[in-house]
């Protein structure tokens, strides 16, 4: 088996941020960001350059520490609501982060080898051993049992069946879906408002049996109205609405 040896090759930007943060034992919420810098910057430039993709993440973060640590020498920003704020606090919440994910994988890998050290057997058990069940006397069973102690049994098992019923998704109901088409019932309004000569939309509503027929005959008595197939008077506010059909039109798709 092969020993792997890692020196001085960090996964990442940040994991070359907090090894540097932690050498110098400064305060994460406090960063020397001048100071960091300059010793970022000192192992970006020892890097291979031969990988570029990985080069150009240092590069990147960098960038950020060099605009960083300018900023931190302009006069500080004020927010919206007064408070001046800190150049650093954006990368203080990605390290910190990054830093409770790390530690996270470190506990993962203990664990996957305080795994590996575990091992498992197979139940050898007979299988007439394994099927074997202690037979049981009915009868000393039974010996002290009482109309009382049947009736507290009973109850018990009532009550476990009572506590597993949701108390509120019980008094649910089936939703069916109700089939109403728009085409149909104007077909049907306007045919009964010819064959009464004058109807009223409250008798029409009569023969409706759940909201969404009376919504339907509603839009229907609308498109009706559109096409120019009916006329509707109401006298005043309120009032029943009265419905005229237009034998003129009794010929027209």
């Amino acid at each position: 088996m092969e020993l792997e040896v890692k020196l001085q090759v960090f996964e990442g930007p940040l994991d070359l941020l907090l090894h540097l943060i932690d050498k110098s034992k400064v305060n994460i919420y406090d960063i020397p960001i001048a100071e960091i810098t300059d010793q970022y910057m000192e192992y970006v430039r020892s890097m291979d350059k031969q990988d570029l993709n990985i080069v150009s993440e240092f590069l990147v973060m960098a960038a950020t520490l060099l605009d960083i640590k300018s900023r931190m020498l302009l006069p500080k920003e004020v927010n919206e609501e007064g408070e001046e704020e800190d150049p650093r606090q954006e990368l203080v919440e990605k390290l910190l982060e990054y830093k409770m994910y790390k530690y996270m994988s470190y506990e993962l890998r203990d664990r996957q080898m305080d795994a590996e050290k575990c091992l498992y057997k197979k139940p050898t058990v007979p299988e007439e051993v394994r099927k074997y069940e202690t037979p049981v006397d009915l009868e000393q069973l039974l010996s002290n049992l009482t109309l009382s102690k049947l009736n507290a049994i009973y109850r018990e098992v009532m009550r476990r069946q009572e506590d597993k019923i949701d108390p509120i998704r019980s008094k649910f109901g089936t939703i069916e879906k109700e089939e109403v088409n728009l085409e149909e019932k104007i077909d049907y309004i306007y045919g009964y408002a010819l064959k009464n000569g004058t109807c009223s939309f409250r008798q029409i509503l009569t023969g409706q049996s759940s909201r969404t027929q009376v919504i339907v005959t509603f839009l229907a008595i609308l498109e009706l109205m559109k096409v120019g197939k009916i006329n509707i008077v109401q006298n005043h506010i309120f009032d029943d609405i009265i419905i005229n059909a237009r034998e003129d039109t009794a010929g027209d798709n």
